[in-house]
């Protein structure tokens, strides 16, 4: 593992781009149905050249070498800004470098190459774009743009080795890459279908007519305009100059991002004041346009730089890093206002911040091109996204030269980037997707929604059996993991959506409402055909509660063919479900549909039964099995001064609200006490008293901390509930209730900001009934009572793999083993101790339902990958199967996030694995930017954990990867194999099998990286 790229030769990489081509209808991973293909002839004009779409990818990891500008072109992109090259090359980066988890954040700004070497694969890429444009649309006319970038002071660009890369970019006759590259061309010209040696000597040496000026934050506007008057006067160039978001200043930034949500961005003041100030950065755009005007070239700002941020939480390494994507949005495209008034609309820019497929197309609209992106095609989709960009620009080309900004479309569009909820924090508060499966060597891929999901329930699988129509299957597949599709598909905490590959797109596929509509759907065939249950064991088994966990447990054991009671104090089933939760949240004939299935299962139940129970006299009457769902029926008290019998428990109050809500007196002002699911029903549902006019929601942290569902807060908000953030109560008298208050002290090593008092500070609220919803306890007596062991933490002895208890035979789970848990949490419970108990009475395992699932797989594979890389806002549940990736199915998402193509995608014929679908890493491509890790759903990093492909003895010997070298080609293949640490010789005979005990499987994918996809050697 080395962050030293390899520069692929010229030959090489035509090679590998046809014989990709040919043999797999792919270039650097992109099929050719994501090449994109102009559907009309407009085109805009930019410094006198036509480009087909003003959209590219922005100067950074996307432009950087070769294969990355090839990769974006192909799928859509017409302006390419190269990656800034600055006086100070081959610079050593700490590494990994880039975090792209929802805004991104860098720590490297220019070419990791040398300028020699970055002036090399810019001119290779050149040649390549040219050929493919000929070959693949057998187009002539060059429709696209290669722009230059270059930083960071006046005295470095006029060094010879900047000069000499600024003139090789306005004209590569004379160098030895150019003529390189064309010879090799005429070499190759016999395996084109489109290009010949006439089109070859065709192509322009004159590379960028153009340059865009990064500058570092904080340099002096002197030294801008220095440059800037240089580039324009004495090499000739259309320039653009970068422009930083400081320039709106400290307080607009903070109270920006305060207000969408991203106040925990790490912020120095002297960031800005030590940086370009608005009304000189003004007055020198003034001075620059009209010396640009004297020299006729053309001049504009690029809008804009990345903002400088502190590293608070270890997310990189360093103390300082660069933040860019949606939380930039905002910033930039006021920024953009700002500067176009002052030149009344008259001002050519250049945009790159947070630009995306829900904004794009009403940036064009304003004028504004071109548009360079960074931050998306760093996400799943990759370079795919190109393809939708470009597709949703096509419509809104004019054939017009970029200039006059519409200030009226802008100003209606930058005032809706503060409450645009694509750009809102709020939209991705998931946090990592990742999972804490261990990221193995081979057969990777997983639906990270499966594996989010406690239960594992086959997610992917059910939603495209709704997407099909096919609602009985998709019920039979819910239903052999989870007996409640109801009850999860209408108030489930949805663990599963806050995985979902979709949420680095643009938000979670709505799997609970799938499970919703198969339940409703399914439910009456599914039950019509269960069959009277066949008794397979004589063991009986009580299980006390009928709560989800108990009912999950009887309908496992039922299934299974034991004979099995639920017994609870309560006279229905459900609950807290039934009993707690409102009926505004879920309906009582939801919860009944779910009980009539384990009903149907043959679970008996024993209702209004004493709540008093004893092991003992259970199994004196027959029961060899207990299993304990006794829930956690104590509320957790808040001790105020004052009026107590103002104060109320939430759970009670629910209880009574459900049973009567008429009966009920609150009194005109209610505060719910806690920040929970809990606390948002109670508070809602205080709405819906008589009488109550304000109900507020007392939290010691703010909203974001809450431990609240967003759904949940977000319905409280909606219904008019009052949140009070930042308050300690302290008190309840005379109906005031007074409270601390509290503020949010620094972060820590996690990046949680703990509330600290903020001394002789209060806040009083007139309150007439005070709801607490702090928690609720377990009754730890009646366990105690029974032989259960408790230790004085209140921490019930189990078997972590059964969850039995002390007393043999005995289990237990739901709120009572580990305290309030969610409904598929206490499903969950219930399926480790059910498979226990059948285990114990060897009766044999359930099929699953999902085993015996038919598709398509042609087709399934096909629509899949028409799916990746497109963004797609929820439109409607009916076509909401529709945006699910399967990724179960195929993953391939590190191989979509890497800018420089490094993880590859290779198909094996063998079935020694699950998935014939594996990834190899090559070591040769990578800079171990970090890219791939931060996506991968596993735990772990593909560039250090994949089977790894080295290009020469050092590069293998520098790194400790599991990985493989040819050592030597021809018939009979040598390799040096790495395998966890151990090193050994591999030699594989004419048939492709390893003369040496090599792992079967990975002595496949080497043999067929080496006869297949020989082009990556």
């Amino acid at each position: 593992m080395s962050d030293k790229m390899r520069a692929i030769p010229f030959k090489k990489l035509l090679d590998w781009v046809f014989e990709e081509y040919q043999e797999y209808g792919t270039i650097f991973g992109i099929p050719k149905d994501k090449f994109y293909k102009k559907a009309s002839d407009k085109q805009i004009k930019l410094f006198g050249e036509s480009i087909g779409t003003p959209v590219g990818p922005a100067a950074g990891p996307n432009t950087q070498l070769a294969q990355n500008i090839v990769a974006s072109y192909l799928t859509g992109s017409r302006f390419f800004e190269l990656k800034t090259v600055q006086i100070l090359d081959e610079l050593e980066f700490p590494k990994p470098c880039i975090r792209a988890e929802d805004e991104c954040y860098n720590t490297e700004w220019s070419t990791e190459l040398s300028i020699q070497g970055a002036f090399e694969e810019y001119v290779k890429a050149w040649f390549i774009v040219h050929i493919l444009q000929k070959e693949l649309f057998n187009s002539d006319e060059r429709t696209f743009m290669f722009n230059m970038s270059v930083g960071y002071d006046l005295k470095g660009i006029q060094t010879p080795k900047v000069d000499n890369f600024i003139e090789g970019m306005k004209n590569a006759s004379n160098t030895p890459i150019f003529q390189e590259c064309k010879q090799a061309l005429k070499e190759a010209v016999s395996r084109f279908k489109f290009v010949d040696e006439k089109y070859i000597d065709s192509i322009s040496p004159n590379i960028c007519n153009s340059i865009t000026l990064s500058t570092m934050h904080g340099c002096p506007p002197a030294e801008i305009e220095a440059i800037t008057k240089y580039l324009l006067s004495e090499k000739k160039l259309h320039t653009f100059v970068k422009m930083n978001p400081t320039l709106l200043g400290y307080e607009f930034v903070r109270n920006t991002f305060d207000k969408m949500g991203y106040n925990y961005i790490q912020l120095r003041e002297e960031s800005f004041t030590h940086d370009l100030q608005y009304d000189d950065g003004v007055a020198m755009l003034r001075r620059l346009k009209a010396f640009a005007k004297e020299h006729n070239k053309e001049f504009g700002v690029k809008l804009s730089n990345t903002l400088p941020c502190m590293i608070t939480k270890g997310e990189l390494p360093g103390e300082e890093m660069y933040m860019s994507g949606r939380s930039l949005y905002p910033l930039t495209i006021n920024l953009a206002l700002k500067l176009a008034s002052e030149f009344d609309g008259d001002l050519k820019i250049s945009y790159s911040g947070g630009a995306d497929f829900f904004n794009i197309a009403r940036i064009l609209e304003t004028g504004i091109q071109p548009i360079t992106v960074a931050t998306t095609l760093l996400k799943p989709g990759g370079y795919f996204r190109f393809k939708q960009l470009a597709e949703e620009l096509e419509p809104y080309l004019q054939n017009s030269e970029a200039g006059r900004i519409d200030l009226e479309k802008l100003r209606k569009l930058a005032e809706s980037a503060f409450t645009d909820a694509n750009h809102l924090k709020e939209k991705r508060l998931a946090g990592s997707r990742k999972t804490e499966r261990k990221l193995p060597l081979t057969d990777c891929y997983i639906a990270p929604c499966t594996f989010g999901c406690p239960i594992n329930q086959d997610i992917p699988e059910y939603i495209r059996l709704v997407g099909e129509g096919r609602y009985n299957e998709a019920y039979e597949v819910i239903v052999s993991k989870n007996p409640l599709p109801f009850i999860t598909g209408t108030i489930c905490n949805h663990n599963c959506m806050t995985k979902c590959t979709r949420l680095d797109y643009d938000e979670s596929v709505l799997i609970r409402e799938m499970k919703r509509i198969a339940a409703e759907n399914g439910y009456k065939a599914f039950l019509d055909k269960i069959a009277q249950p066949v008794t397979k064991s004589s063991a009986k088994v009580a299980i006390i509660g009928a709560g989800p966990s108990g009912l999950a447990a009887g309908y496992f054991l039922a299934r299974a063919g034991m004979d099995v009671t639920i017994f609870d104090k309560r006279e229905k089933a459900g609950g807290t479900v039934e009993y707690v939760i409102p009926d505004f949240r879920i309906s009582r004939e939801a919860i009944q549909k779910d009980i009539e299935l384990i009903k149907k299962m043959g679970v008996k139940f024993e209702l209004g039964v004493n709540a008093d129970f004893s092991i003992e006299n259970l199994k004196a009457q027959g029961y060899d099995y207990i299993y304990l769902a006794i829930g956690a029926g104590k509320t957790n008290s808040l001790k105020l001064e004052g009026d107590s019998d103002r104060v109320m428990g939430a759970i009670p109050f629910l209880e009574q609200f459900n049973k009567d809500k008429t009966a009920i007196k609150l009194g005109k002002n209610v505060a719910v006490i806690g920040g929970g699911n809990s606390a948002m029903d109670a508070a809602r549902a205080a709405l819906r008293v008589d009488g109550v006019e304000n109900v507020y929601i007392v939290y010691r942290r703010t909203k974001e901390f809450m431990p609240a569902d967003r759904e949940e807060l977000n319905l409280a908000l909606q219904d008019g509930v009052i949140f009070k953030e930042l308050l300690a109560p302290l008190s309840l008298k005379d109906g005031i209730l007074k409270c601390q208050k509290l503020e949010l002290g620094a972060p820590d090593a996690s990046g949680r900001r703990s509330p600290v008092a903020k001394e002789g500070e209060f806040e009083e609220i007139q309150v007439d009934t005070a709801l607490t919803a702090i928690g609720e306890l377990v009754d730890y007596d009646i366990l105690k009572q029974n032989g259960i062991a408790v230790d004085a933490r209140g921490n019930i002895s189990v078997n972590p793999d059964t969850f039995e208890t002390n007393v043999e035979n005995v289990f237990i789970g739901g709120d009572a083993l580990f305290g309030p848990s969610t409904v598929v949490e206490a499903i969950a419970h219930a399926t480790k101790a059910s498979n226990a108990i059948i285990a114990k009475e060897n009766l044999p395992k359930t099929k699953e339902a999902v085993k015996d699932i038919a598709f398509d797989n042609e087709r399934r594979l096909a629509e899949i990958a028409a799916k990746k890389g497109v963004l797609q806002a929820v439109t409607g549940e009916e076509k909401e199967a529709d945006r699910c990736l399967e990724c179960n199915y195929i993953c391939n998402i590190c191989a979509e996030v890497c800018p420089n193509r490094a993880n590859i995608a290779i198909q094996l014929e063998d079935g020694v694995f699950k998935n014939l679908n594996q990834i190899i890493h090559v070591d040769g491509m990578c800079n171990e930017c970090g890219n791939c890790a931060t996506f991968c759903p596993n735990s772990g990093a593909p560039y250090k954990d994949k089977l790894t492909l080295y290009w020469s003895e050092e590069d293998f010997n520098d790194s400790t990867n599991s990985g493989f070298l040819l050592v030597q080609a021809g018939d009979e293949p040598l390799f040096k194999v790495r395998i966890e640490g151990k090193i050994s010789d591999v030699k594989f005979n004419a048939g492709g099998k390893a003369e040496s005990d090599l792992d079967p499987g990975l002595a496949a994918m080497i043999w067929t990286a080496f006869k297949k996809y020989r082009y990556m050697f």
